[in-house]
């Protein structure tokens, strides 16, 4: 079963570049060994929420909105998608994630969309 990581990470939170580096170091070799384990399916960081908007049509006109989107300090960061035959394994999977220590990852479970 597939299942996505939502990283959620407080973007004004500071950390120093030596810090910065070591996380980048961490999370490649999580991502190459994942990877290699044929686990990882597909992921990658986002840009800031300041860069984003939220589309909807109503009543057939376009809303666009900017970012950030939701009345917290949290935002979601990046995602990864991977392939466990269970959710307590892919819980697991994320536990192992580098930045379980400093943000907060949720696990989501894909549905089987009738159109796949």
């Amino acid at each position: 079963m597939k299942y996505m990581l939502l990283f959620w990470v407080d973007e004004a939170a500071e950390s120093t570049a030596d810090e910065d580096a070591a996380m980048l170091i961490a999370v490649k070799s999580w991502v190459e060994k994942l990877t290699e384990q044929g686990v990882r399916v597909t992921g990658g960081p986002l840009r800031s929420v300041a860069e984003g908007r939220i589309v909807r049509v109503r009543d057939d006109g376009l809303l666009v909105s900017d970012g950030p989107f939701a009345e917290t300090k949290e935002q979601i960061g990046g995602y990864d998608v991977i392939e466990c035959p269970d959710l307590d394994t892919a819980i697991q999977v994320a536990a192992g994630h580098p930045l379980a220590r400093t943000a907060s990852i949720e696990v989501r479970p894909f549905w089987s969309a009738p159109w796949d």
